[in-house]
């Protein structure tokens, strides 16, 4: 019972802390005149992969790389499959043509890096710098390309706070943010462990669903207030935040030896964003039925995780078995 009270405390503090930090930055940014749009795609898409960023770094760092990795592997699983098909039930999702020549073509490029770099179950740092380079090269494209298309999507900007609140609230987020992550990592693994269940399917599972509920909130009520733009770029920013930033700064700091991430993992995530592609050359819109097809393939998943973690649709709960 004290595991899954640090597990939800936990993520209760990585997701306020994420907003409380993003709220912060974006208010500094603003303050040194950056323009919204850049704000948007740099400042806050990085403040809803935080979450994941620092939960794979504590992870990796109390050397459980699979955690580290299943988190992320995990979270744009679930944010193609999940987020995007619960999303597109809300409302059917209009894709900007932009988004399908450009975007997702550079998720499913960062998708099958990774998958790439870690054939040999390792990823040193090498490996995270050209992960990183990668993130570089992204941030850099996309800022000159928001700045490029800044006069024809001119917003109000909000009004600005003061530097010292500003100041506090990215002082608080990060605290909150470091103390939920050490809280849900140390929790997710007892639990793991009592369970008899690998880190590897925890990270892909419980941790990943915990870290992708700001990007679950996030598209959603874009959906509902008809800014579907914004929700599937949601979805491809962060999947692309996910894999160049995360594990490249967290494979920086510290190089990760995996065990339980399996090729079928990396096989879904590759398959997920190839799918979500498809969809979106259908009148560059992902209806509901195709929303439904995304949900349908993720809880396949989800149903052969469970298999493979119990080996009979069975987990042994303190001494006592529990059939799936």
């Amino acid at each position: 019972m004290l595991n899954i009270v640090f597990i939800i405390v936990g993520v209760a503090l990585v997701l306020w802390g994420a907003d409380r930090l993003t709220d912060g930055a974006e208010a500094l940014a603003q303050r040194m005149n950056i323009p919204q749009i850049v704000i948007g795609l740099t400042v806050v898409a990085m403040g809803t992969s935080m979450p994941e960023f620092f939960v794979s770094l504590v992870s990796a760092i109390k050397g459980t790389p699979d955690l580290a990795v299943g988190n992320v592997v995990g979270s744009n699983i679930m944010n193609t499959l999940l987020i995007v098909g619960v999303t597109a039930l809300v409302a059917p999702l209009a894709i900007a043509r932009t988004t399908v020549k450009k975007d997702i073509p550079f998720a499913i490029g960062a998708s099958v890096l990774l998958t790439l770099l870690c054939l040999d179950n390792n990823i040193s740092r090498l490996d995270a710098a050209l992960l990183t380079a990668g993130f570089i090269f992204f941030i850099i494209y996309t800022v000159r390309m928001a700045v490029k298309g800044k006069a024809d999507n001119q917003e109000e900007a909000p009004k600005k706070q003061s530097v010292l609140k500003s100041v506090c609230f990215v002082a608080l987020g990060l605290a909150c943010l470091i103390v939920g992550s050490n809280l849900f990592v140390e929790g997710a693994v007892n639990v793991a462990t009592l369970l008899g269940v690998s880190q590897a399917v925890i990270g892909l599972t419980v941790v990943a669903g915990g870290t992708s509920l700001p990007e679950l909130a996030t598209s959603v009520m874009a959906a509902r207030k008809g800014r579907s733009a914004m929700a599937i770029g949601n979805v491809i920013g962060s999947n692309v935040f996910n894999i160049l930033m995360i594990l490249g700064i967290t494979g920086l700091v510290c190089p990760m030896q995996m065990q339980g991430i399996t090729i079928i993992d990396f096989v879904v995530l590759l398959l997920s964003i190839l799918v979500l592609w498809l969809f979106s050359f259908t009148k560059f819109t992902v209806e509901r039925w195709e929303g439904a097809w995304l949900l349908f393939l993720f809880v396949v998943y989800m149903l052969w995780l469970i298999k493979e973690a119990t080996g009979a649709w069975r987990i042994a709960v303190f001494g006592f078995d529990i059939v799936v």
